[in-house]
């Protein structure tokens, strides 16, 4: 009897021994969030305000500074690369008014016989039957490709200026590229600008655009079949504005006489 006691008894605690404290009940609305939580409500909050977008340069024309101002476009080669060309002749025509940045407009015209590759092979070596000297050449004036005698300019247009909440600048206008127009919106930035330039003391502002269309929609369909040069093309422009002055002169000139006839 004594011993069926004794057996009973050590069952029992190494049964108790066995069985796991219940764990501790947190109720949900006492945890505290994570922090990557918390951290991506702040973002969407701040995302959630409009960037105003800042121009210290006033109201009126602006053209471009050649001097510090490039064009660049790209076309994916052979799948594998981005083929970077430039245009070295271009202007471009702001009309500005930064309390009403959706009345602005913006207007370019590119030399396409300015077209520039820096290509450093022996381009007469590789295309024997070619009429021209050089691969600038070619592309410039080759009816493959920009045929510049038969158009000799390309244009930009905007037909509307959209400020985004990102603080940016959507410019769409029409594209006129070897007899075809079609529309293409850029993404620009202000960069920078200024009441008056430091040296010139005419406003001064620098945007940065982007942009993309598909060459075939203008004709340009050569080395498309097989995919050897992509069909979609890459702008980007860099660029600083000089307010022109041609108004001020000319209300300089009318307000001439009247101190004349005054005195």
């Amino acid at each position: 009897m004594k011993r069926h006691l004794i057996l009973a008894t050590a069952a029992f605690a190494l049964v108790a021994c066995s069985e796991s404290p219940a764990p501790e009940t947190v109720r949900p609305e006492t945890q505290d969030p994570a922090p990557e939580v918390v951290e991506e409500t702040i973002n969407q909050a701040v995302m959630a305000e409009p960037v105003e977008i800042q121009i210290d340069a006033p109201a009126g024309t602006y053209k471009v500074d050649p001097n510090h101002a490039s064009l660049h476009f790209s076309v994916k080669h052979l799948g594998v690369s981005n083929y970077v060309m430039r245009f070295t002749d271009f202007d471009v025509t702001v009309e500005l008014n930064p309390d009403d940045l959706q009345a602005s407009s913006v207007s370019m015209t590119i030399d396409p016989a300015s077209i520039r590759t820096d290509f450093p092979g022996d381009y007469k070596g590789t295309h024997p039957d070619s009429p021209f000297d050089t691969w600038d050449q070619n592309l410039a004036k080759g009816g493959d490709f920009l045929n510049a005698d038969e158009y000799p300019a390309i244009t930009f247009t905007s037909t509307s200026v959209e400020p985004t909440d990102e603080g940016a600048l959507h410019v769409t206008g029409d594209l006129e590229l070897r007899g075809e127009t079609q529309p293409v919106t850029l993404e620009v930035s202000v960069v920078g600008s200024a009441q008056a330039h430091p040296l010139l003391g005419v406003g001064l502002i620098g945007f940065s655009a982007t942009g993309a269309f598909e060459r075939s929609d203008f004709g340009l369909t050569h080395l498309l079949e097989p995919a050897l040069v992509s069909d979609t093309v890459t702008l980007h422009f860099e660029g600083e504005f000089l307010q022109e002055q041609q108004g001020a002169d000319s209300e300089q000139e009318d307000a001439a006489p009247e101190q004349d006839s005054e005195s």
